[in-house]
């Protein structure tokens, strides 16, 4: 039997940004009510790559109005219905990957080749629960004779969704994918760096969905706080800062409405002493995300060495780490990306001042790139300290750059200590051949999401999310799902039959 392999994406000669740089929304494109727009920075180049409406809570209010018209009518369409529209969208995001990405790494500065990933990720997440939507089931129990009782699970309503910059097209996308599945209308906040490929997306659903079921509105915190408080939005999911989050969560709780937060990480990697070196520090350079300059939440920013392969685990993660070098977004051969803003830039570089203070040994890196090329750009190299201790600044606070803290260790007990002691709790990678020692040190740590002797991978199906103030829920799995729905329960006393 001939197996027919799909087309590899291919990757467009330029970039071709988005017509519209309106708000999106009941299947229409509106300009800011106060005709404001900001100006978009590629941070990869410095050039401009255009205006974009800047939307106030005004504009958010009539972006919720439609969603919740369009609510009334999408709740009622079938689920298999919706999963065909959603499989719909899951393969027009295949046919465009290419220049989906280059949009991305125009506007995000993440390299265009791991933005392709990026676009296959969203069109599974697509699928993925477009073939869970009949898998909502409530649940009957049993009481008795002449009595029927059951739940069913219903849509919530209007869902706002607000995006972070390091994945600003495969956000929009694959996290819309669940609330939309289960019969929730949706409204979107790009981020304000890049919301592109946002715009783009609404562009290549446009007139898929009935009016007001999907929504793109670009802005800053005012538009952000508005949907959060807004009391038609039923629930609000964000990914993105712990101090956001906690933004997040004040302003639902007027409303008393559900949030879904996947918030900030200061992650460990946990290496035994019976670990491979060359394995760990695979896994320490891969841990780190620096493709995208370390801008990941569950980046493994801190990584805990055991003392007696510490020496040979640091030469090597000096030479793996000579593999990224920082270059233009848009060219297919750059291995690592930009900073998001001059903002982001001048926060890394901080960090970077406090570990010199602080005494860290600086094993690689440190500043910018030499190139001239790169001058525009906001660029950092791969910066690597060792010899770190729990005190210093680098190790506690997540800098969302790439920037990582090497710790020697020898007690497992002070070791782990050290892993917990930070607020965050999102992943953990462990290395070891030990099948016991990977047990315990599985169950101690607190995070939600562990990987032995791998690091960085995502799993369609397993549960993603954070302890502690990493986040509230899970995602990527069907109690994502479940968590875009409320439960009813219904009891039905039946009449007794005529003698």
């Amino acid at each position: 039997m001939n197996t027919v392999v799909p087309p590899q994406p291919v990757i467009p000669n330029k970039v071709q940004l988005p017509e519209h740089r309106d708000a999106y929304y009941g299947g229409k494109w509106h300009a800011p009510k106060n005709q404001r727009y900001s100006e978009v920075v590629s941070p990869g180049t410095g050039e401009s790559l255009g205006k974009v409406a800047d939307c106030t809570a005004a504009d958010m209010d009539a972006a919720i109005a439609s969603a919740k018209a369009g609510f009334k009518e999408w709740r009622r369409v079938q689920p298999l219905e919706r999963a065909r529209i959603l499989k719909r969208v899951a393969q027009i995001l295949r046919e465009n990957a290419g220049e989906l990405a280059m949009i991305d790494a125009a506007d995000c500065g993440n390299p265009v080749k791991e933005m392709l990933a990026d676009a296959t990720i969203a069109a599974a997440q697509m699928d993925f629960f477009a073939g869970l939507v009949t898998e909502v089931k409530g649940t009957s129990i049993p009481m008795g004779p002449d009595v029927v009782n059951f739940s069913v699970r219903e849509p919530r309503g209007v869902v706002g969704r607000i995006i972070p910059f390091n994945h600003p097209f495969m956000f929009c996308a694959g996290k819309s994918a669940a609330a939309l599945a289960t019969g929730n209308t949706i409204v979107v906040k790009p981020p304000e760096q890049a919301p592109l490929s946002s715009l783009r997306l609404a562009e290549l659903c446009d007139g898929l969905f009935p009016s007001g079921v999907f929504n793109v509105v670009p802005g800053g915190r005012e538009a952000g706080a508005r949907l959060s408080a807004h009391p038609d939005v039923a629930m609000v999911a964000l990914v993105g800062s712990v101090p956001t989050g906690r933004a997040v969560m004040t302003a639902a709780a007027e409303t008393v409405k559900p949030v879904l937060l996947e918030l900030g990480g200061k992650n460990a990697l946990i290496a035994y002493s019976d670990a491979d070196p060359e394995d760990v520090a695979g896994g320490v350079i891969g841990g780190m995300n620096f493709t995208w300059c370390g801008q990941s939440c569950g980046s493994t920013s801190r990584a805990f060495i055991h003392a007696d392969i510490y020496d040979a685990v640091l030469a090597k993660v000096k030479e793996k780490a000579a593999y990224y070098k920082p270059g233009i977004p848009t060219d297919p051969s750059t291995t690592m990306g930009a900073i998001i803003s001059k903002v982001q830039y001048d926060r890394v570089l901080s960090y970077i001042q406090s570990a010199e203070k602080d005494g860290a040994r600086l094993l690689c890196g440190g500043g910018r790139p030499s190139q001239s090329t790169l001058d525009k750009g906001f660029y950092v190299e791969p910066t690597i300290y060792a010899d770190c201790t729990p005190d210093m600044k680098i190790a506690r606070e997540e800098i969302f750059g790439p920037v990582l803290a090497i710790f020697k260790w020898s007690d497992e007990k002070t070791m782990l200590q050290q892993v917990n002691s930070v607020e965050y709790g999102l992943t953990c990678s462990i290395w070891t051949n030990d099948i016991t020692a990977a047990h315990r040190t599985a169950m101690e740590v607190e995070a939600g999401f562990i990987w032995i002797n791998e690091t960085s991978k995502h799993f369609l199906g397993a549960p993603f999310g954070g302890y502690k103030q990493s986040g509230i829920g899970r995602e990527e799995c069907i109690e994502e799902m479940f968590a875009f729905t409320q439960e009813k329960n219904i009891h039905i006393k039946l009449r007794n039959a005529a003698r």
